[in-house]
């Protein structure tokens, strides 16, 4: 007998999570929860935000507020894009599908994981239009890499981001104790012969297999740049060194990320080194960030340290997990009308307005 899926509606945003959490098997819940070792990486990611505080401005004379931006050749109704994540397809039948039909709806980016439950044909067929990229997981031989490659730029997908902070998946304690594993056994719509990252170590093991970027340099972001025409993003930088040499290599596009706080603990927040990068990359390539953004405060803090945008990827999960295709487009709505408040109230008439004298360091 099938279960019939009852509609969920967020009252606002702090109700996303909850009502995705009681929509997924325990298990799954602690995939999507799953941080390193002790979540304190997780949690700074959420602590950097409260060391700032908006300055709100009285009298402004707004008549509206324009959060349009643009990401690389891309066009976008805010500055904010659902980042990528994995098996989209465990938390809702919609999978993929939906999300890319939901950030369609909302003009928004939406990022697409090379671990993704539905095939990128399909995901371009759910979003004929508008920005859709790749995130790439490096694959063990090169012919791996070239293939997915041609395959993205076949349907049109408009960006290639190489996530490059997994040489091995980070200890995750609350998979661990539930036994989810990211393995060859859960369905991958990108097609047999899909390497996900290594787990690394087993228990006894004397050596440590690692996945392939473990033992790539900076050369595999030359082959990729001449093996596409797309722009090339790379993803987990966390200090100014790793900024500038992406840009030497030529990336269009740098992502500050410490993957969710789900590789190694006690990271930098992602915030806490977002203006570093910033100035290390000094206009030479765009700077996005993802960890920790739950609020319209939260993306106008980043913008005002020099982010061009922000993603976010645990709630678009919960909302996934929630309703489905409507549980994004609801979500992503929240969101962004939470934004375009925090616009008003600080008296900024578009994000390209937004600036350093936008925020404060919060005091104490």
């Amino acid at each position: 007998m099938t279960r019939t899926r009852t509609k969920v509606d967020f009252a606002s945003l702090s109700d996303v999570e909850e009502a995705g959490t009681r929509r997924v098997s325990p298990k799954i819940r602690s995939y999507i929860e799953a941080v390193a070792a002790t979540g304190r990486t997780d949690r700074a990611n959420r602590d950097a935000f409260d060391r700032w505080v908006v300055r709100p401005r009285i009298l402004s004379g707004l008549r509206s507020v324009d959060l349009r931006t643009r990401l690389l050749d891309d066009e976008v109704r805010a500055p904010v894009y659902v980042a990528p994540t994995a098996y989209q397809g465990l938390v809702h039948p919609d999978g993929e599908g939906g999300t890319a039909r939901a950030a369609s709806r909302a003009g928004l980016l939406a990022i697409f994981s090379t671990l993704s439950s539905r095939s990128l044909e399909e995901i371009a067929r759910e979003r004929p239009r508008g920005p859709r990229w790749f995130q790439l997981y490096l694959q063990p031989e090169w012919e791996g890499n070239e293939r997915l490659v041609r395959r993205v730029e076949r349907v049109g997908f408009s960006a290639l981001v190489l996530t490059a902070d997994t040489p091995v998946l980070g200890v995750r304690d609350g998979q661990m104790r539930t036994g989810f594993a990211i393995d060859s056994s859960i369905p991958l719509g990108s097609g047999p012969g899909i390497v996900p990252p290594s787990r690394g170590a087993e228990p006894g093991e004397e050596r440590y297999p690692l996945s392939p970027s473990s033992y790539q340099t900076w050369e595999i972001v030359d082959r990729l740049r001449e093996a596409t025409r797309l722009p090339l993003v790379v993803k987990g930088v966390l200090c100014a060194e790793d900024a500038r040499t992406a840009v030497e290599h030529g990336a269009r596009a740098v992502i500050v990320s410490n993957h969710g706080g789900r590789q190694i603990d006690r990271a930098p927040a992602t915030l806490s080194v977002l203006p570093e990068v910033v100035a290390a990359v000094g206009g030479r390539a765009e700077v996005y960030l993802d960890g920790g953004v739950r609020r319209g405060t939260d993306i106008l803090i980043a913008l005002a340290l020099g982010a061009r945008a922000v993603g976010v990827g645990r709630p678009a999960v919960w909302a996934l997990a929630a309703n489905g295709e409507a549980g994004v487009a609801q979500y992503l709505e929240l969101l962004t009308a939470d934004l375009a408040s925090v616009m008003v109230l600080t008296g900024h008439a578009s994000v390209r307005q937004v600036g350093r004298t936008a925020v404060a360091s919060a005091p104490g």
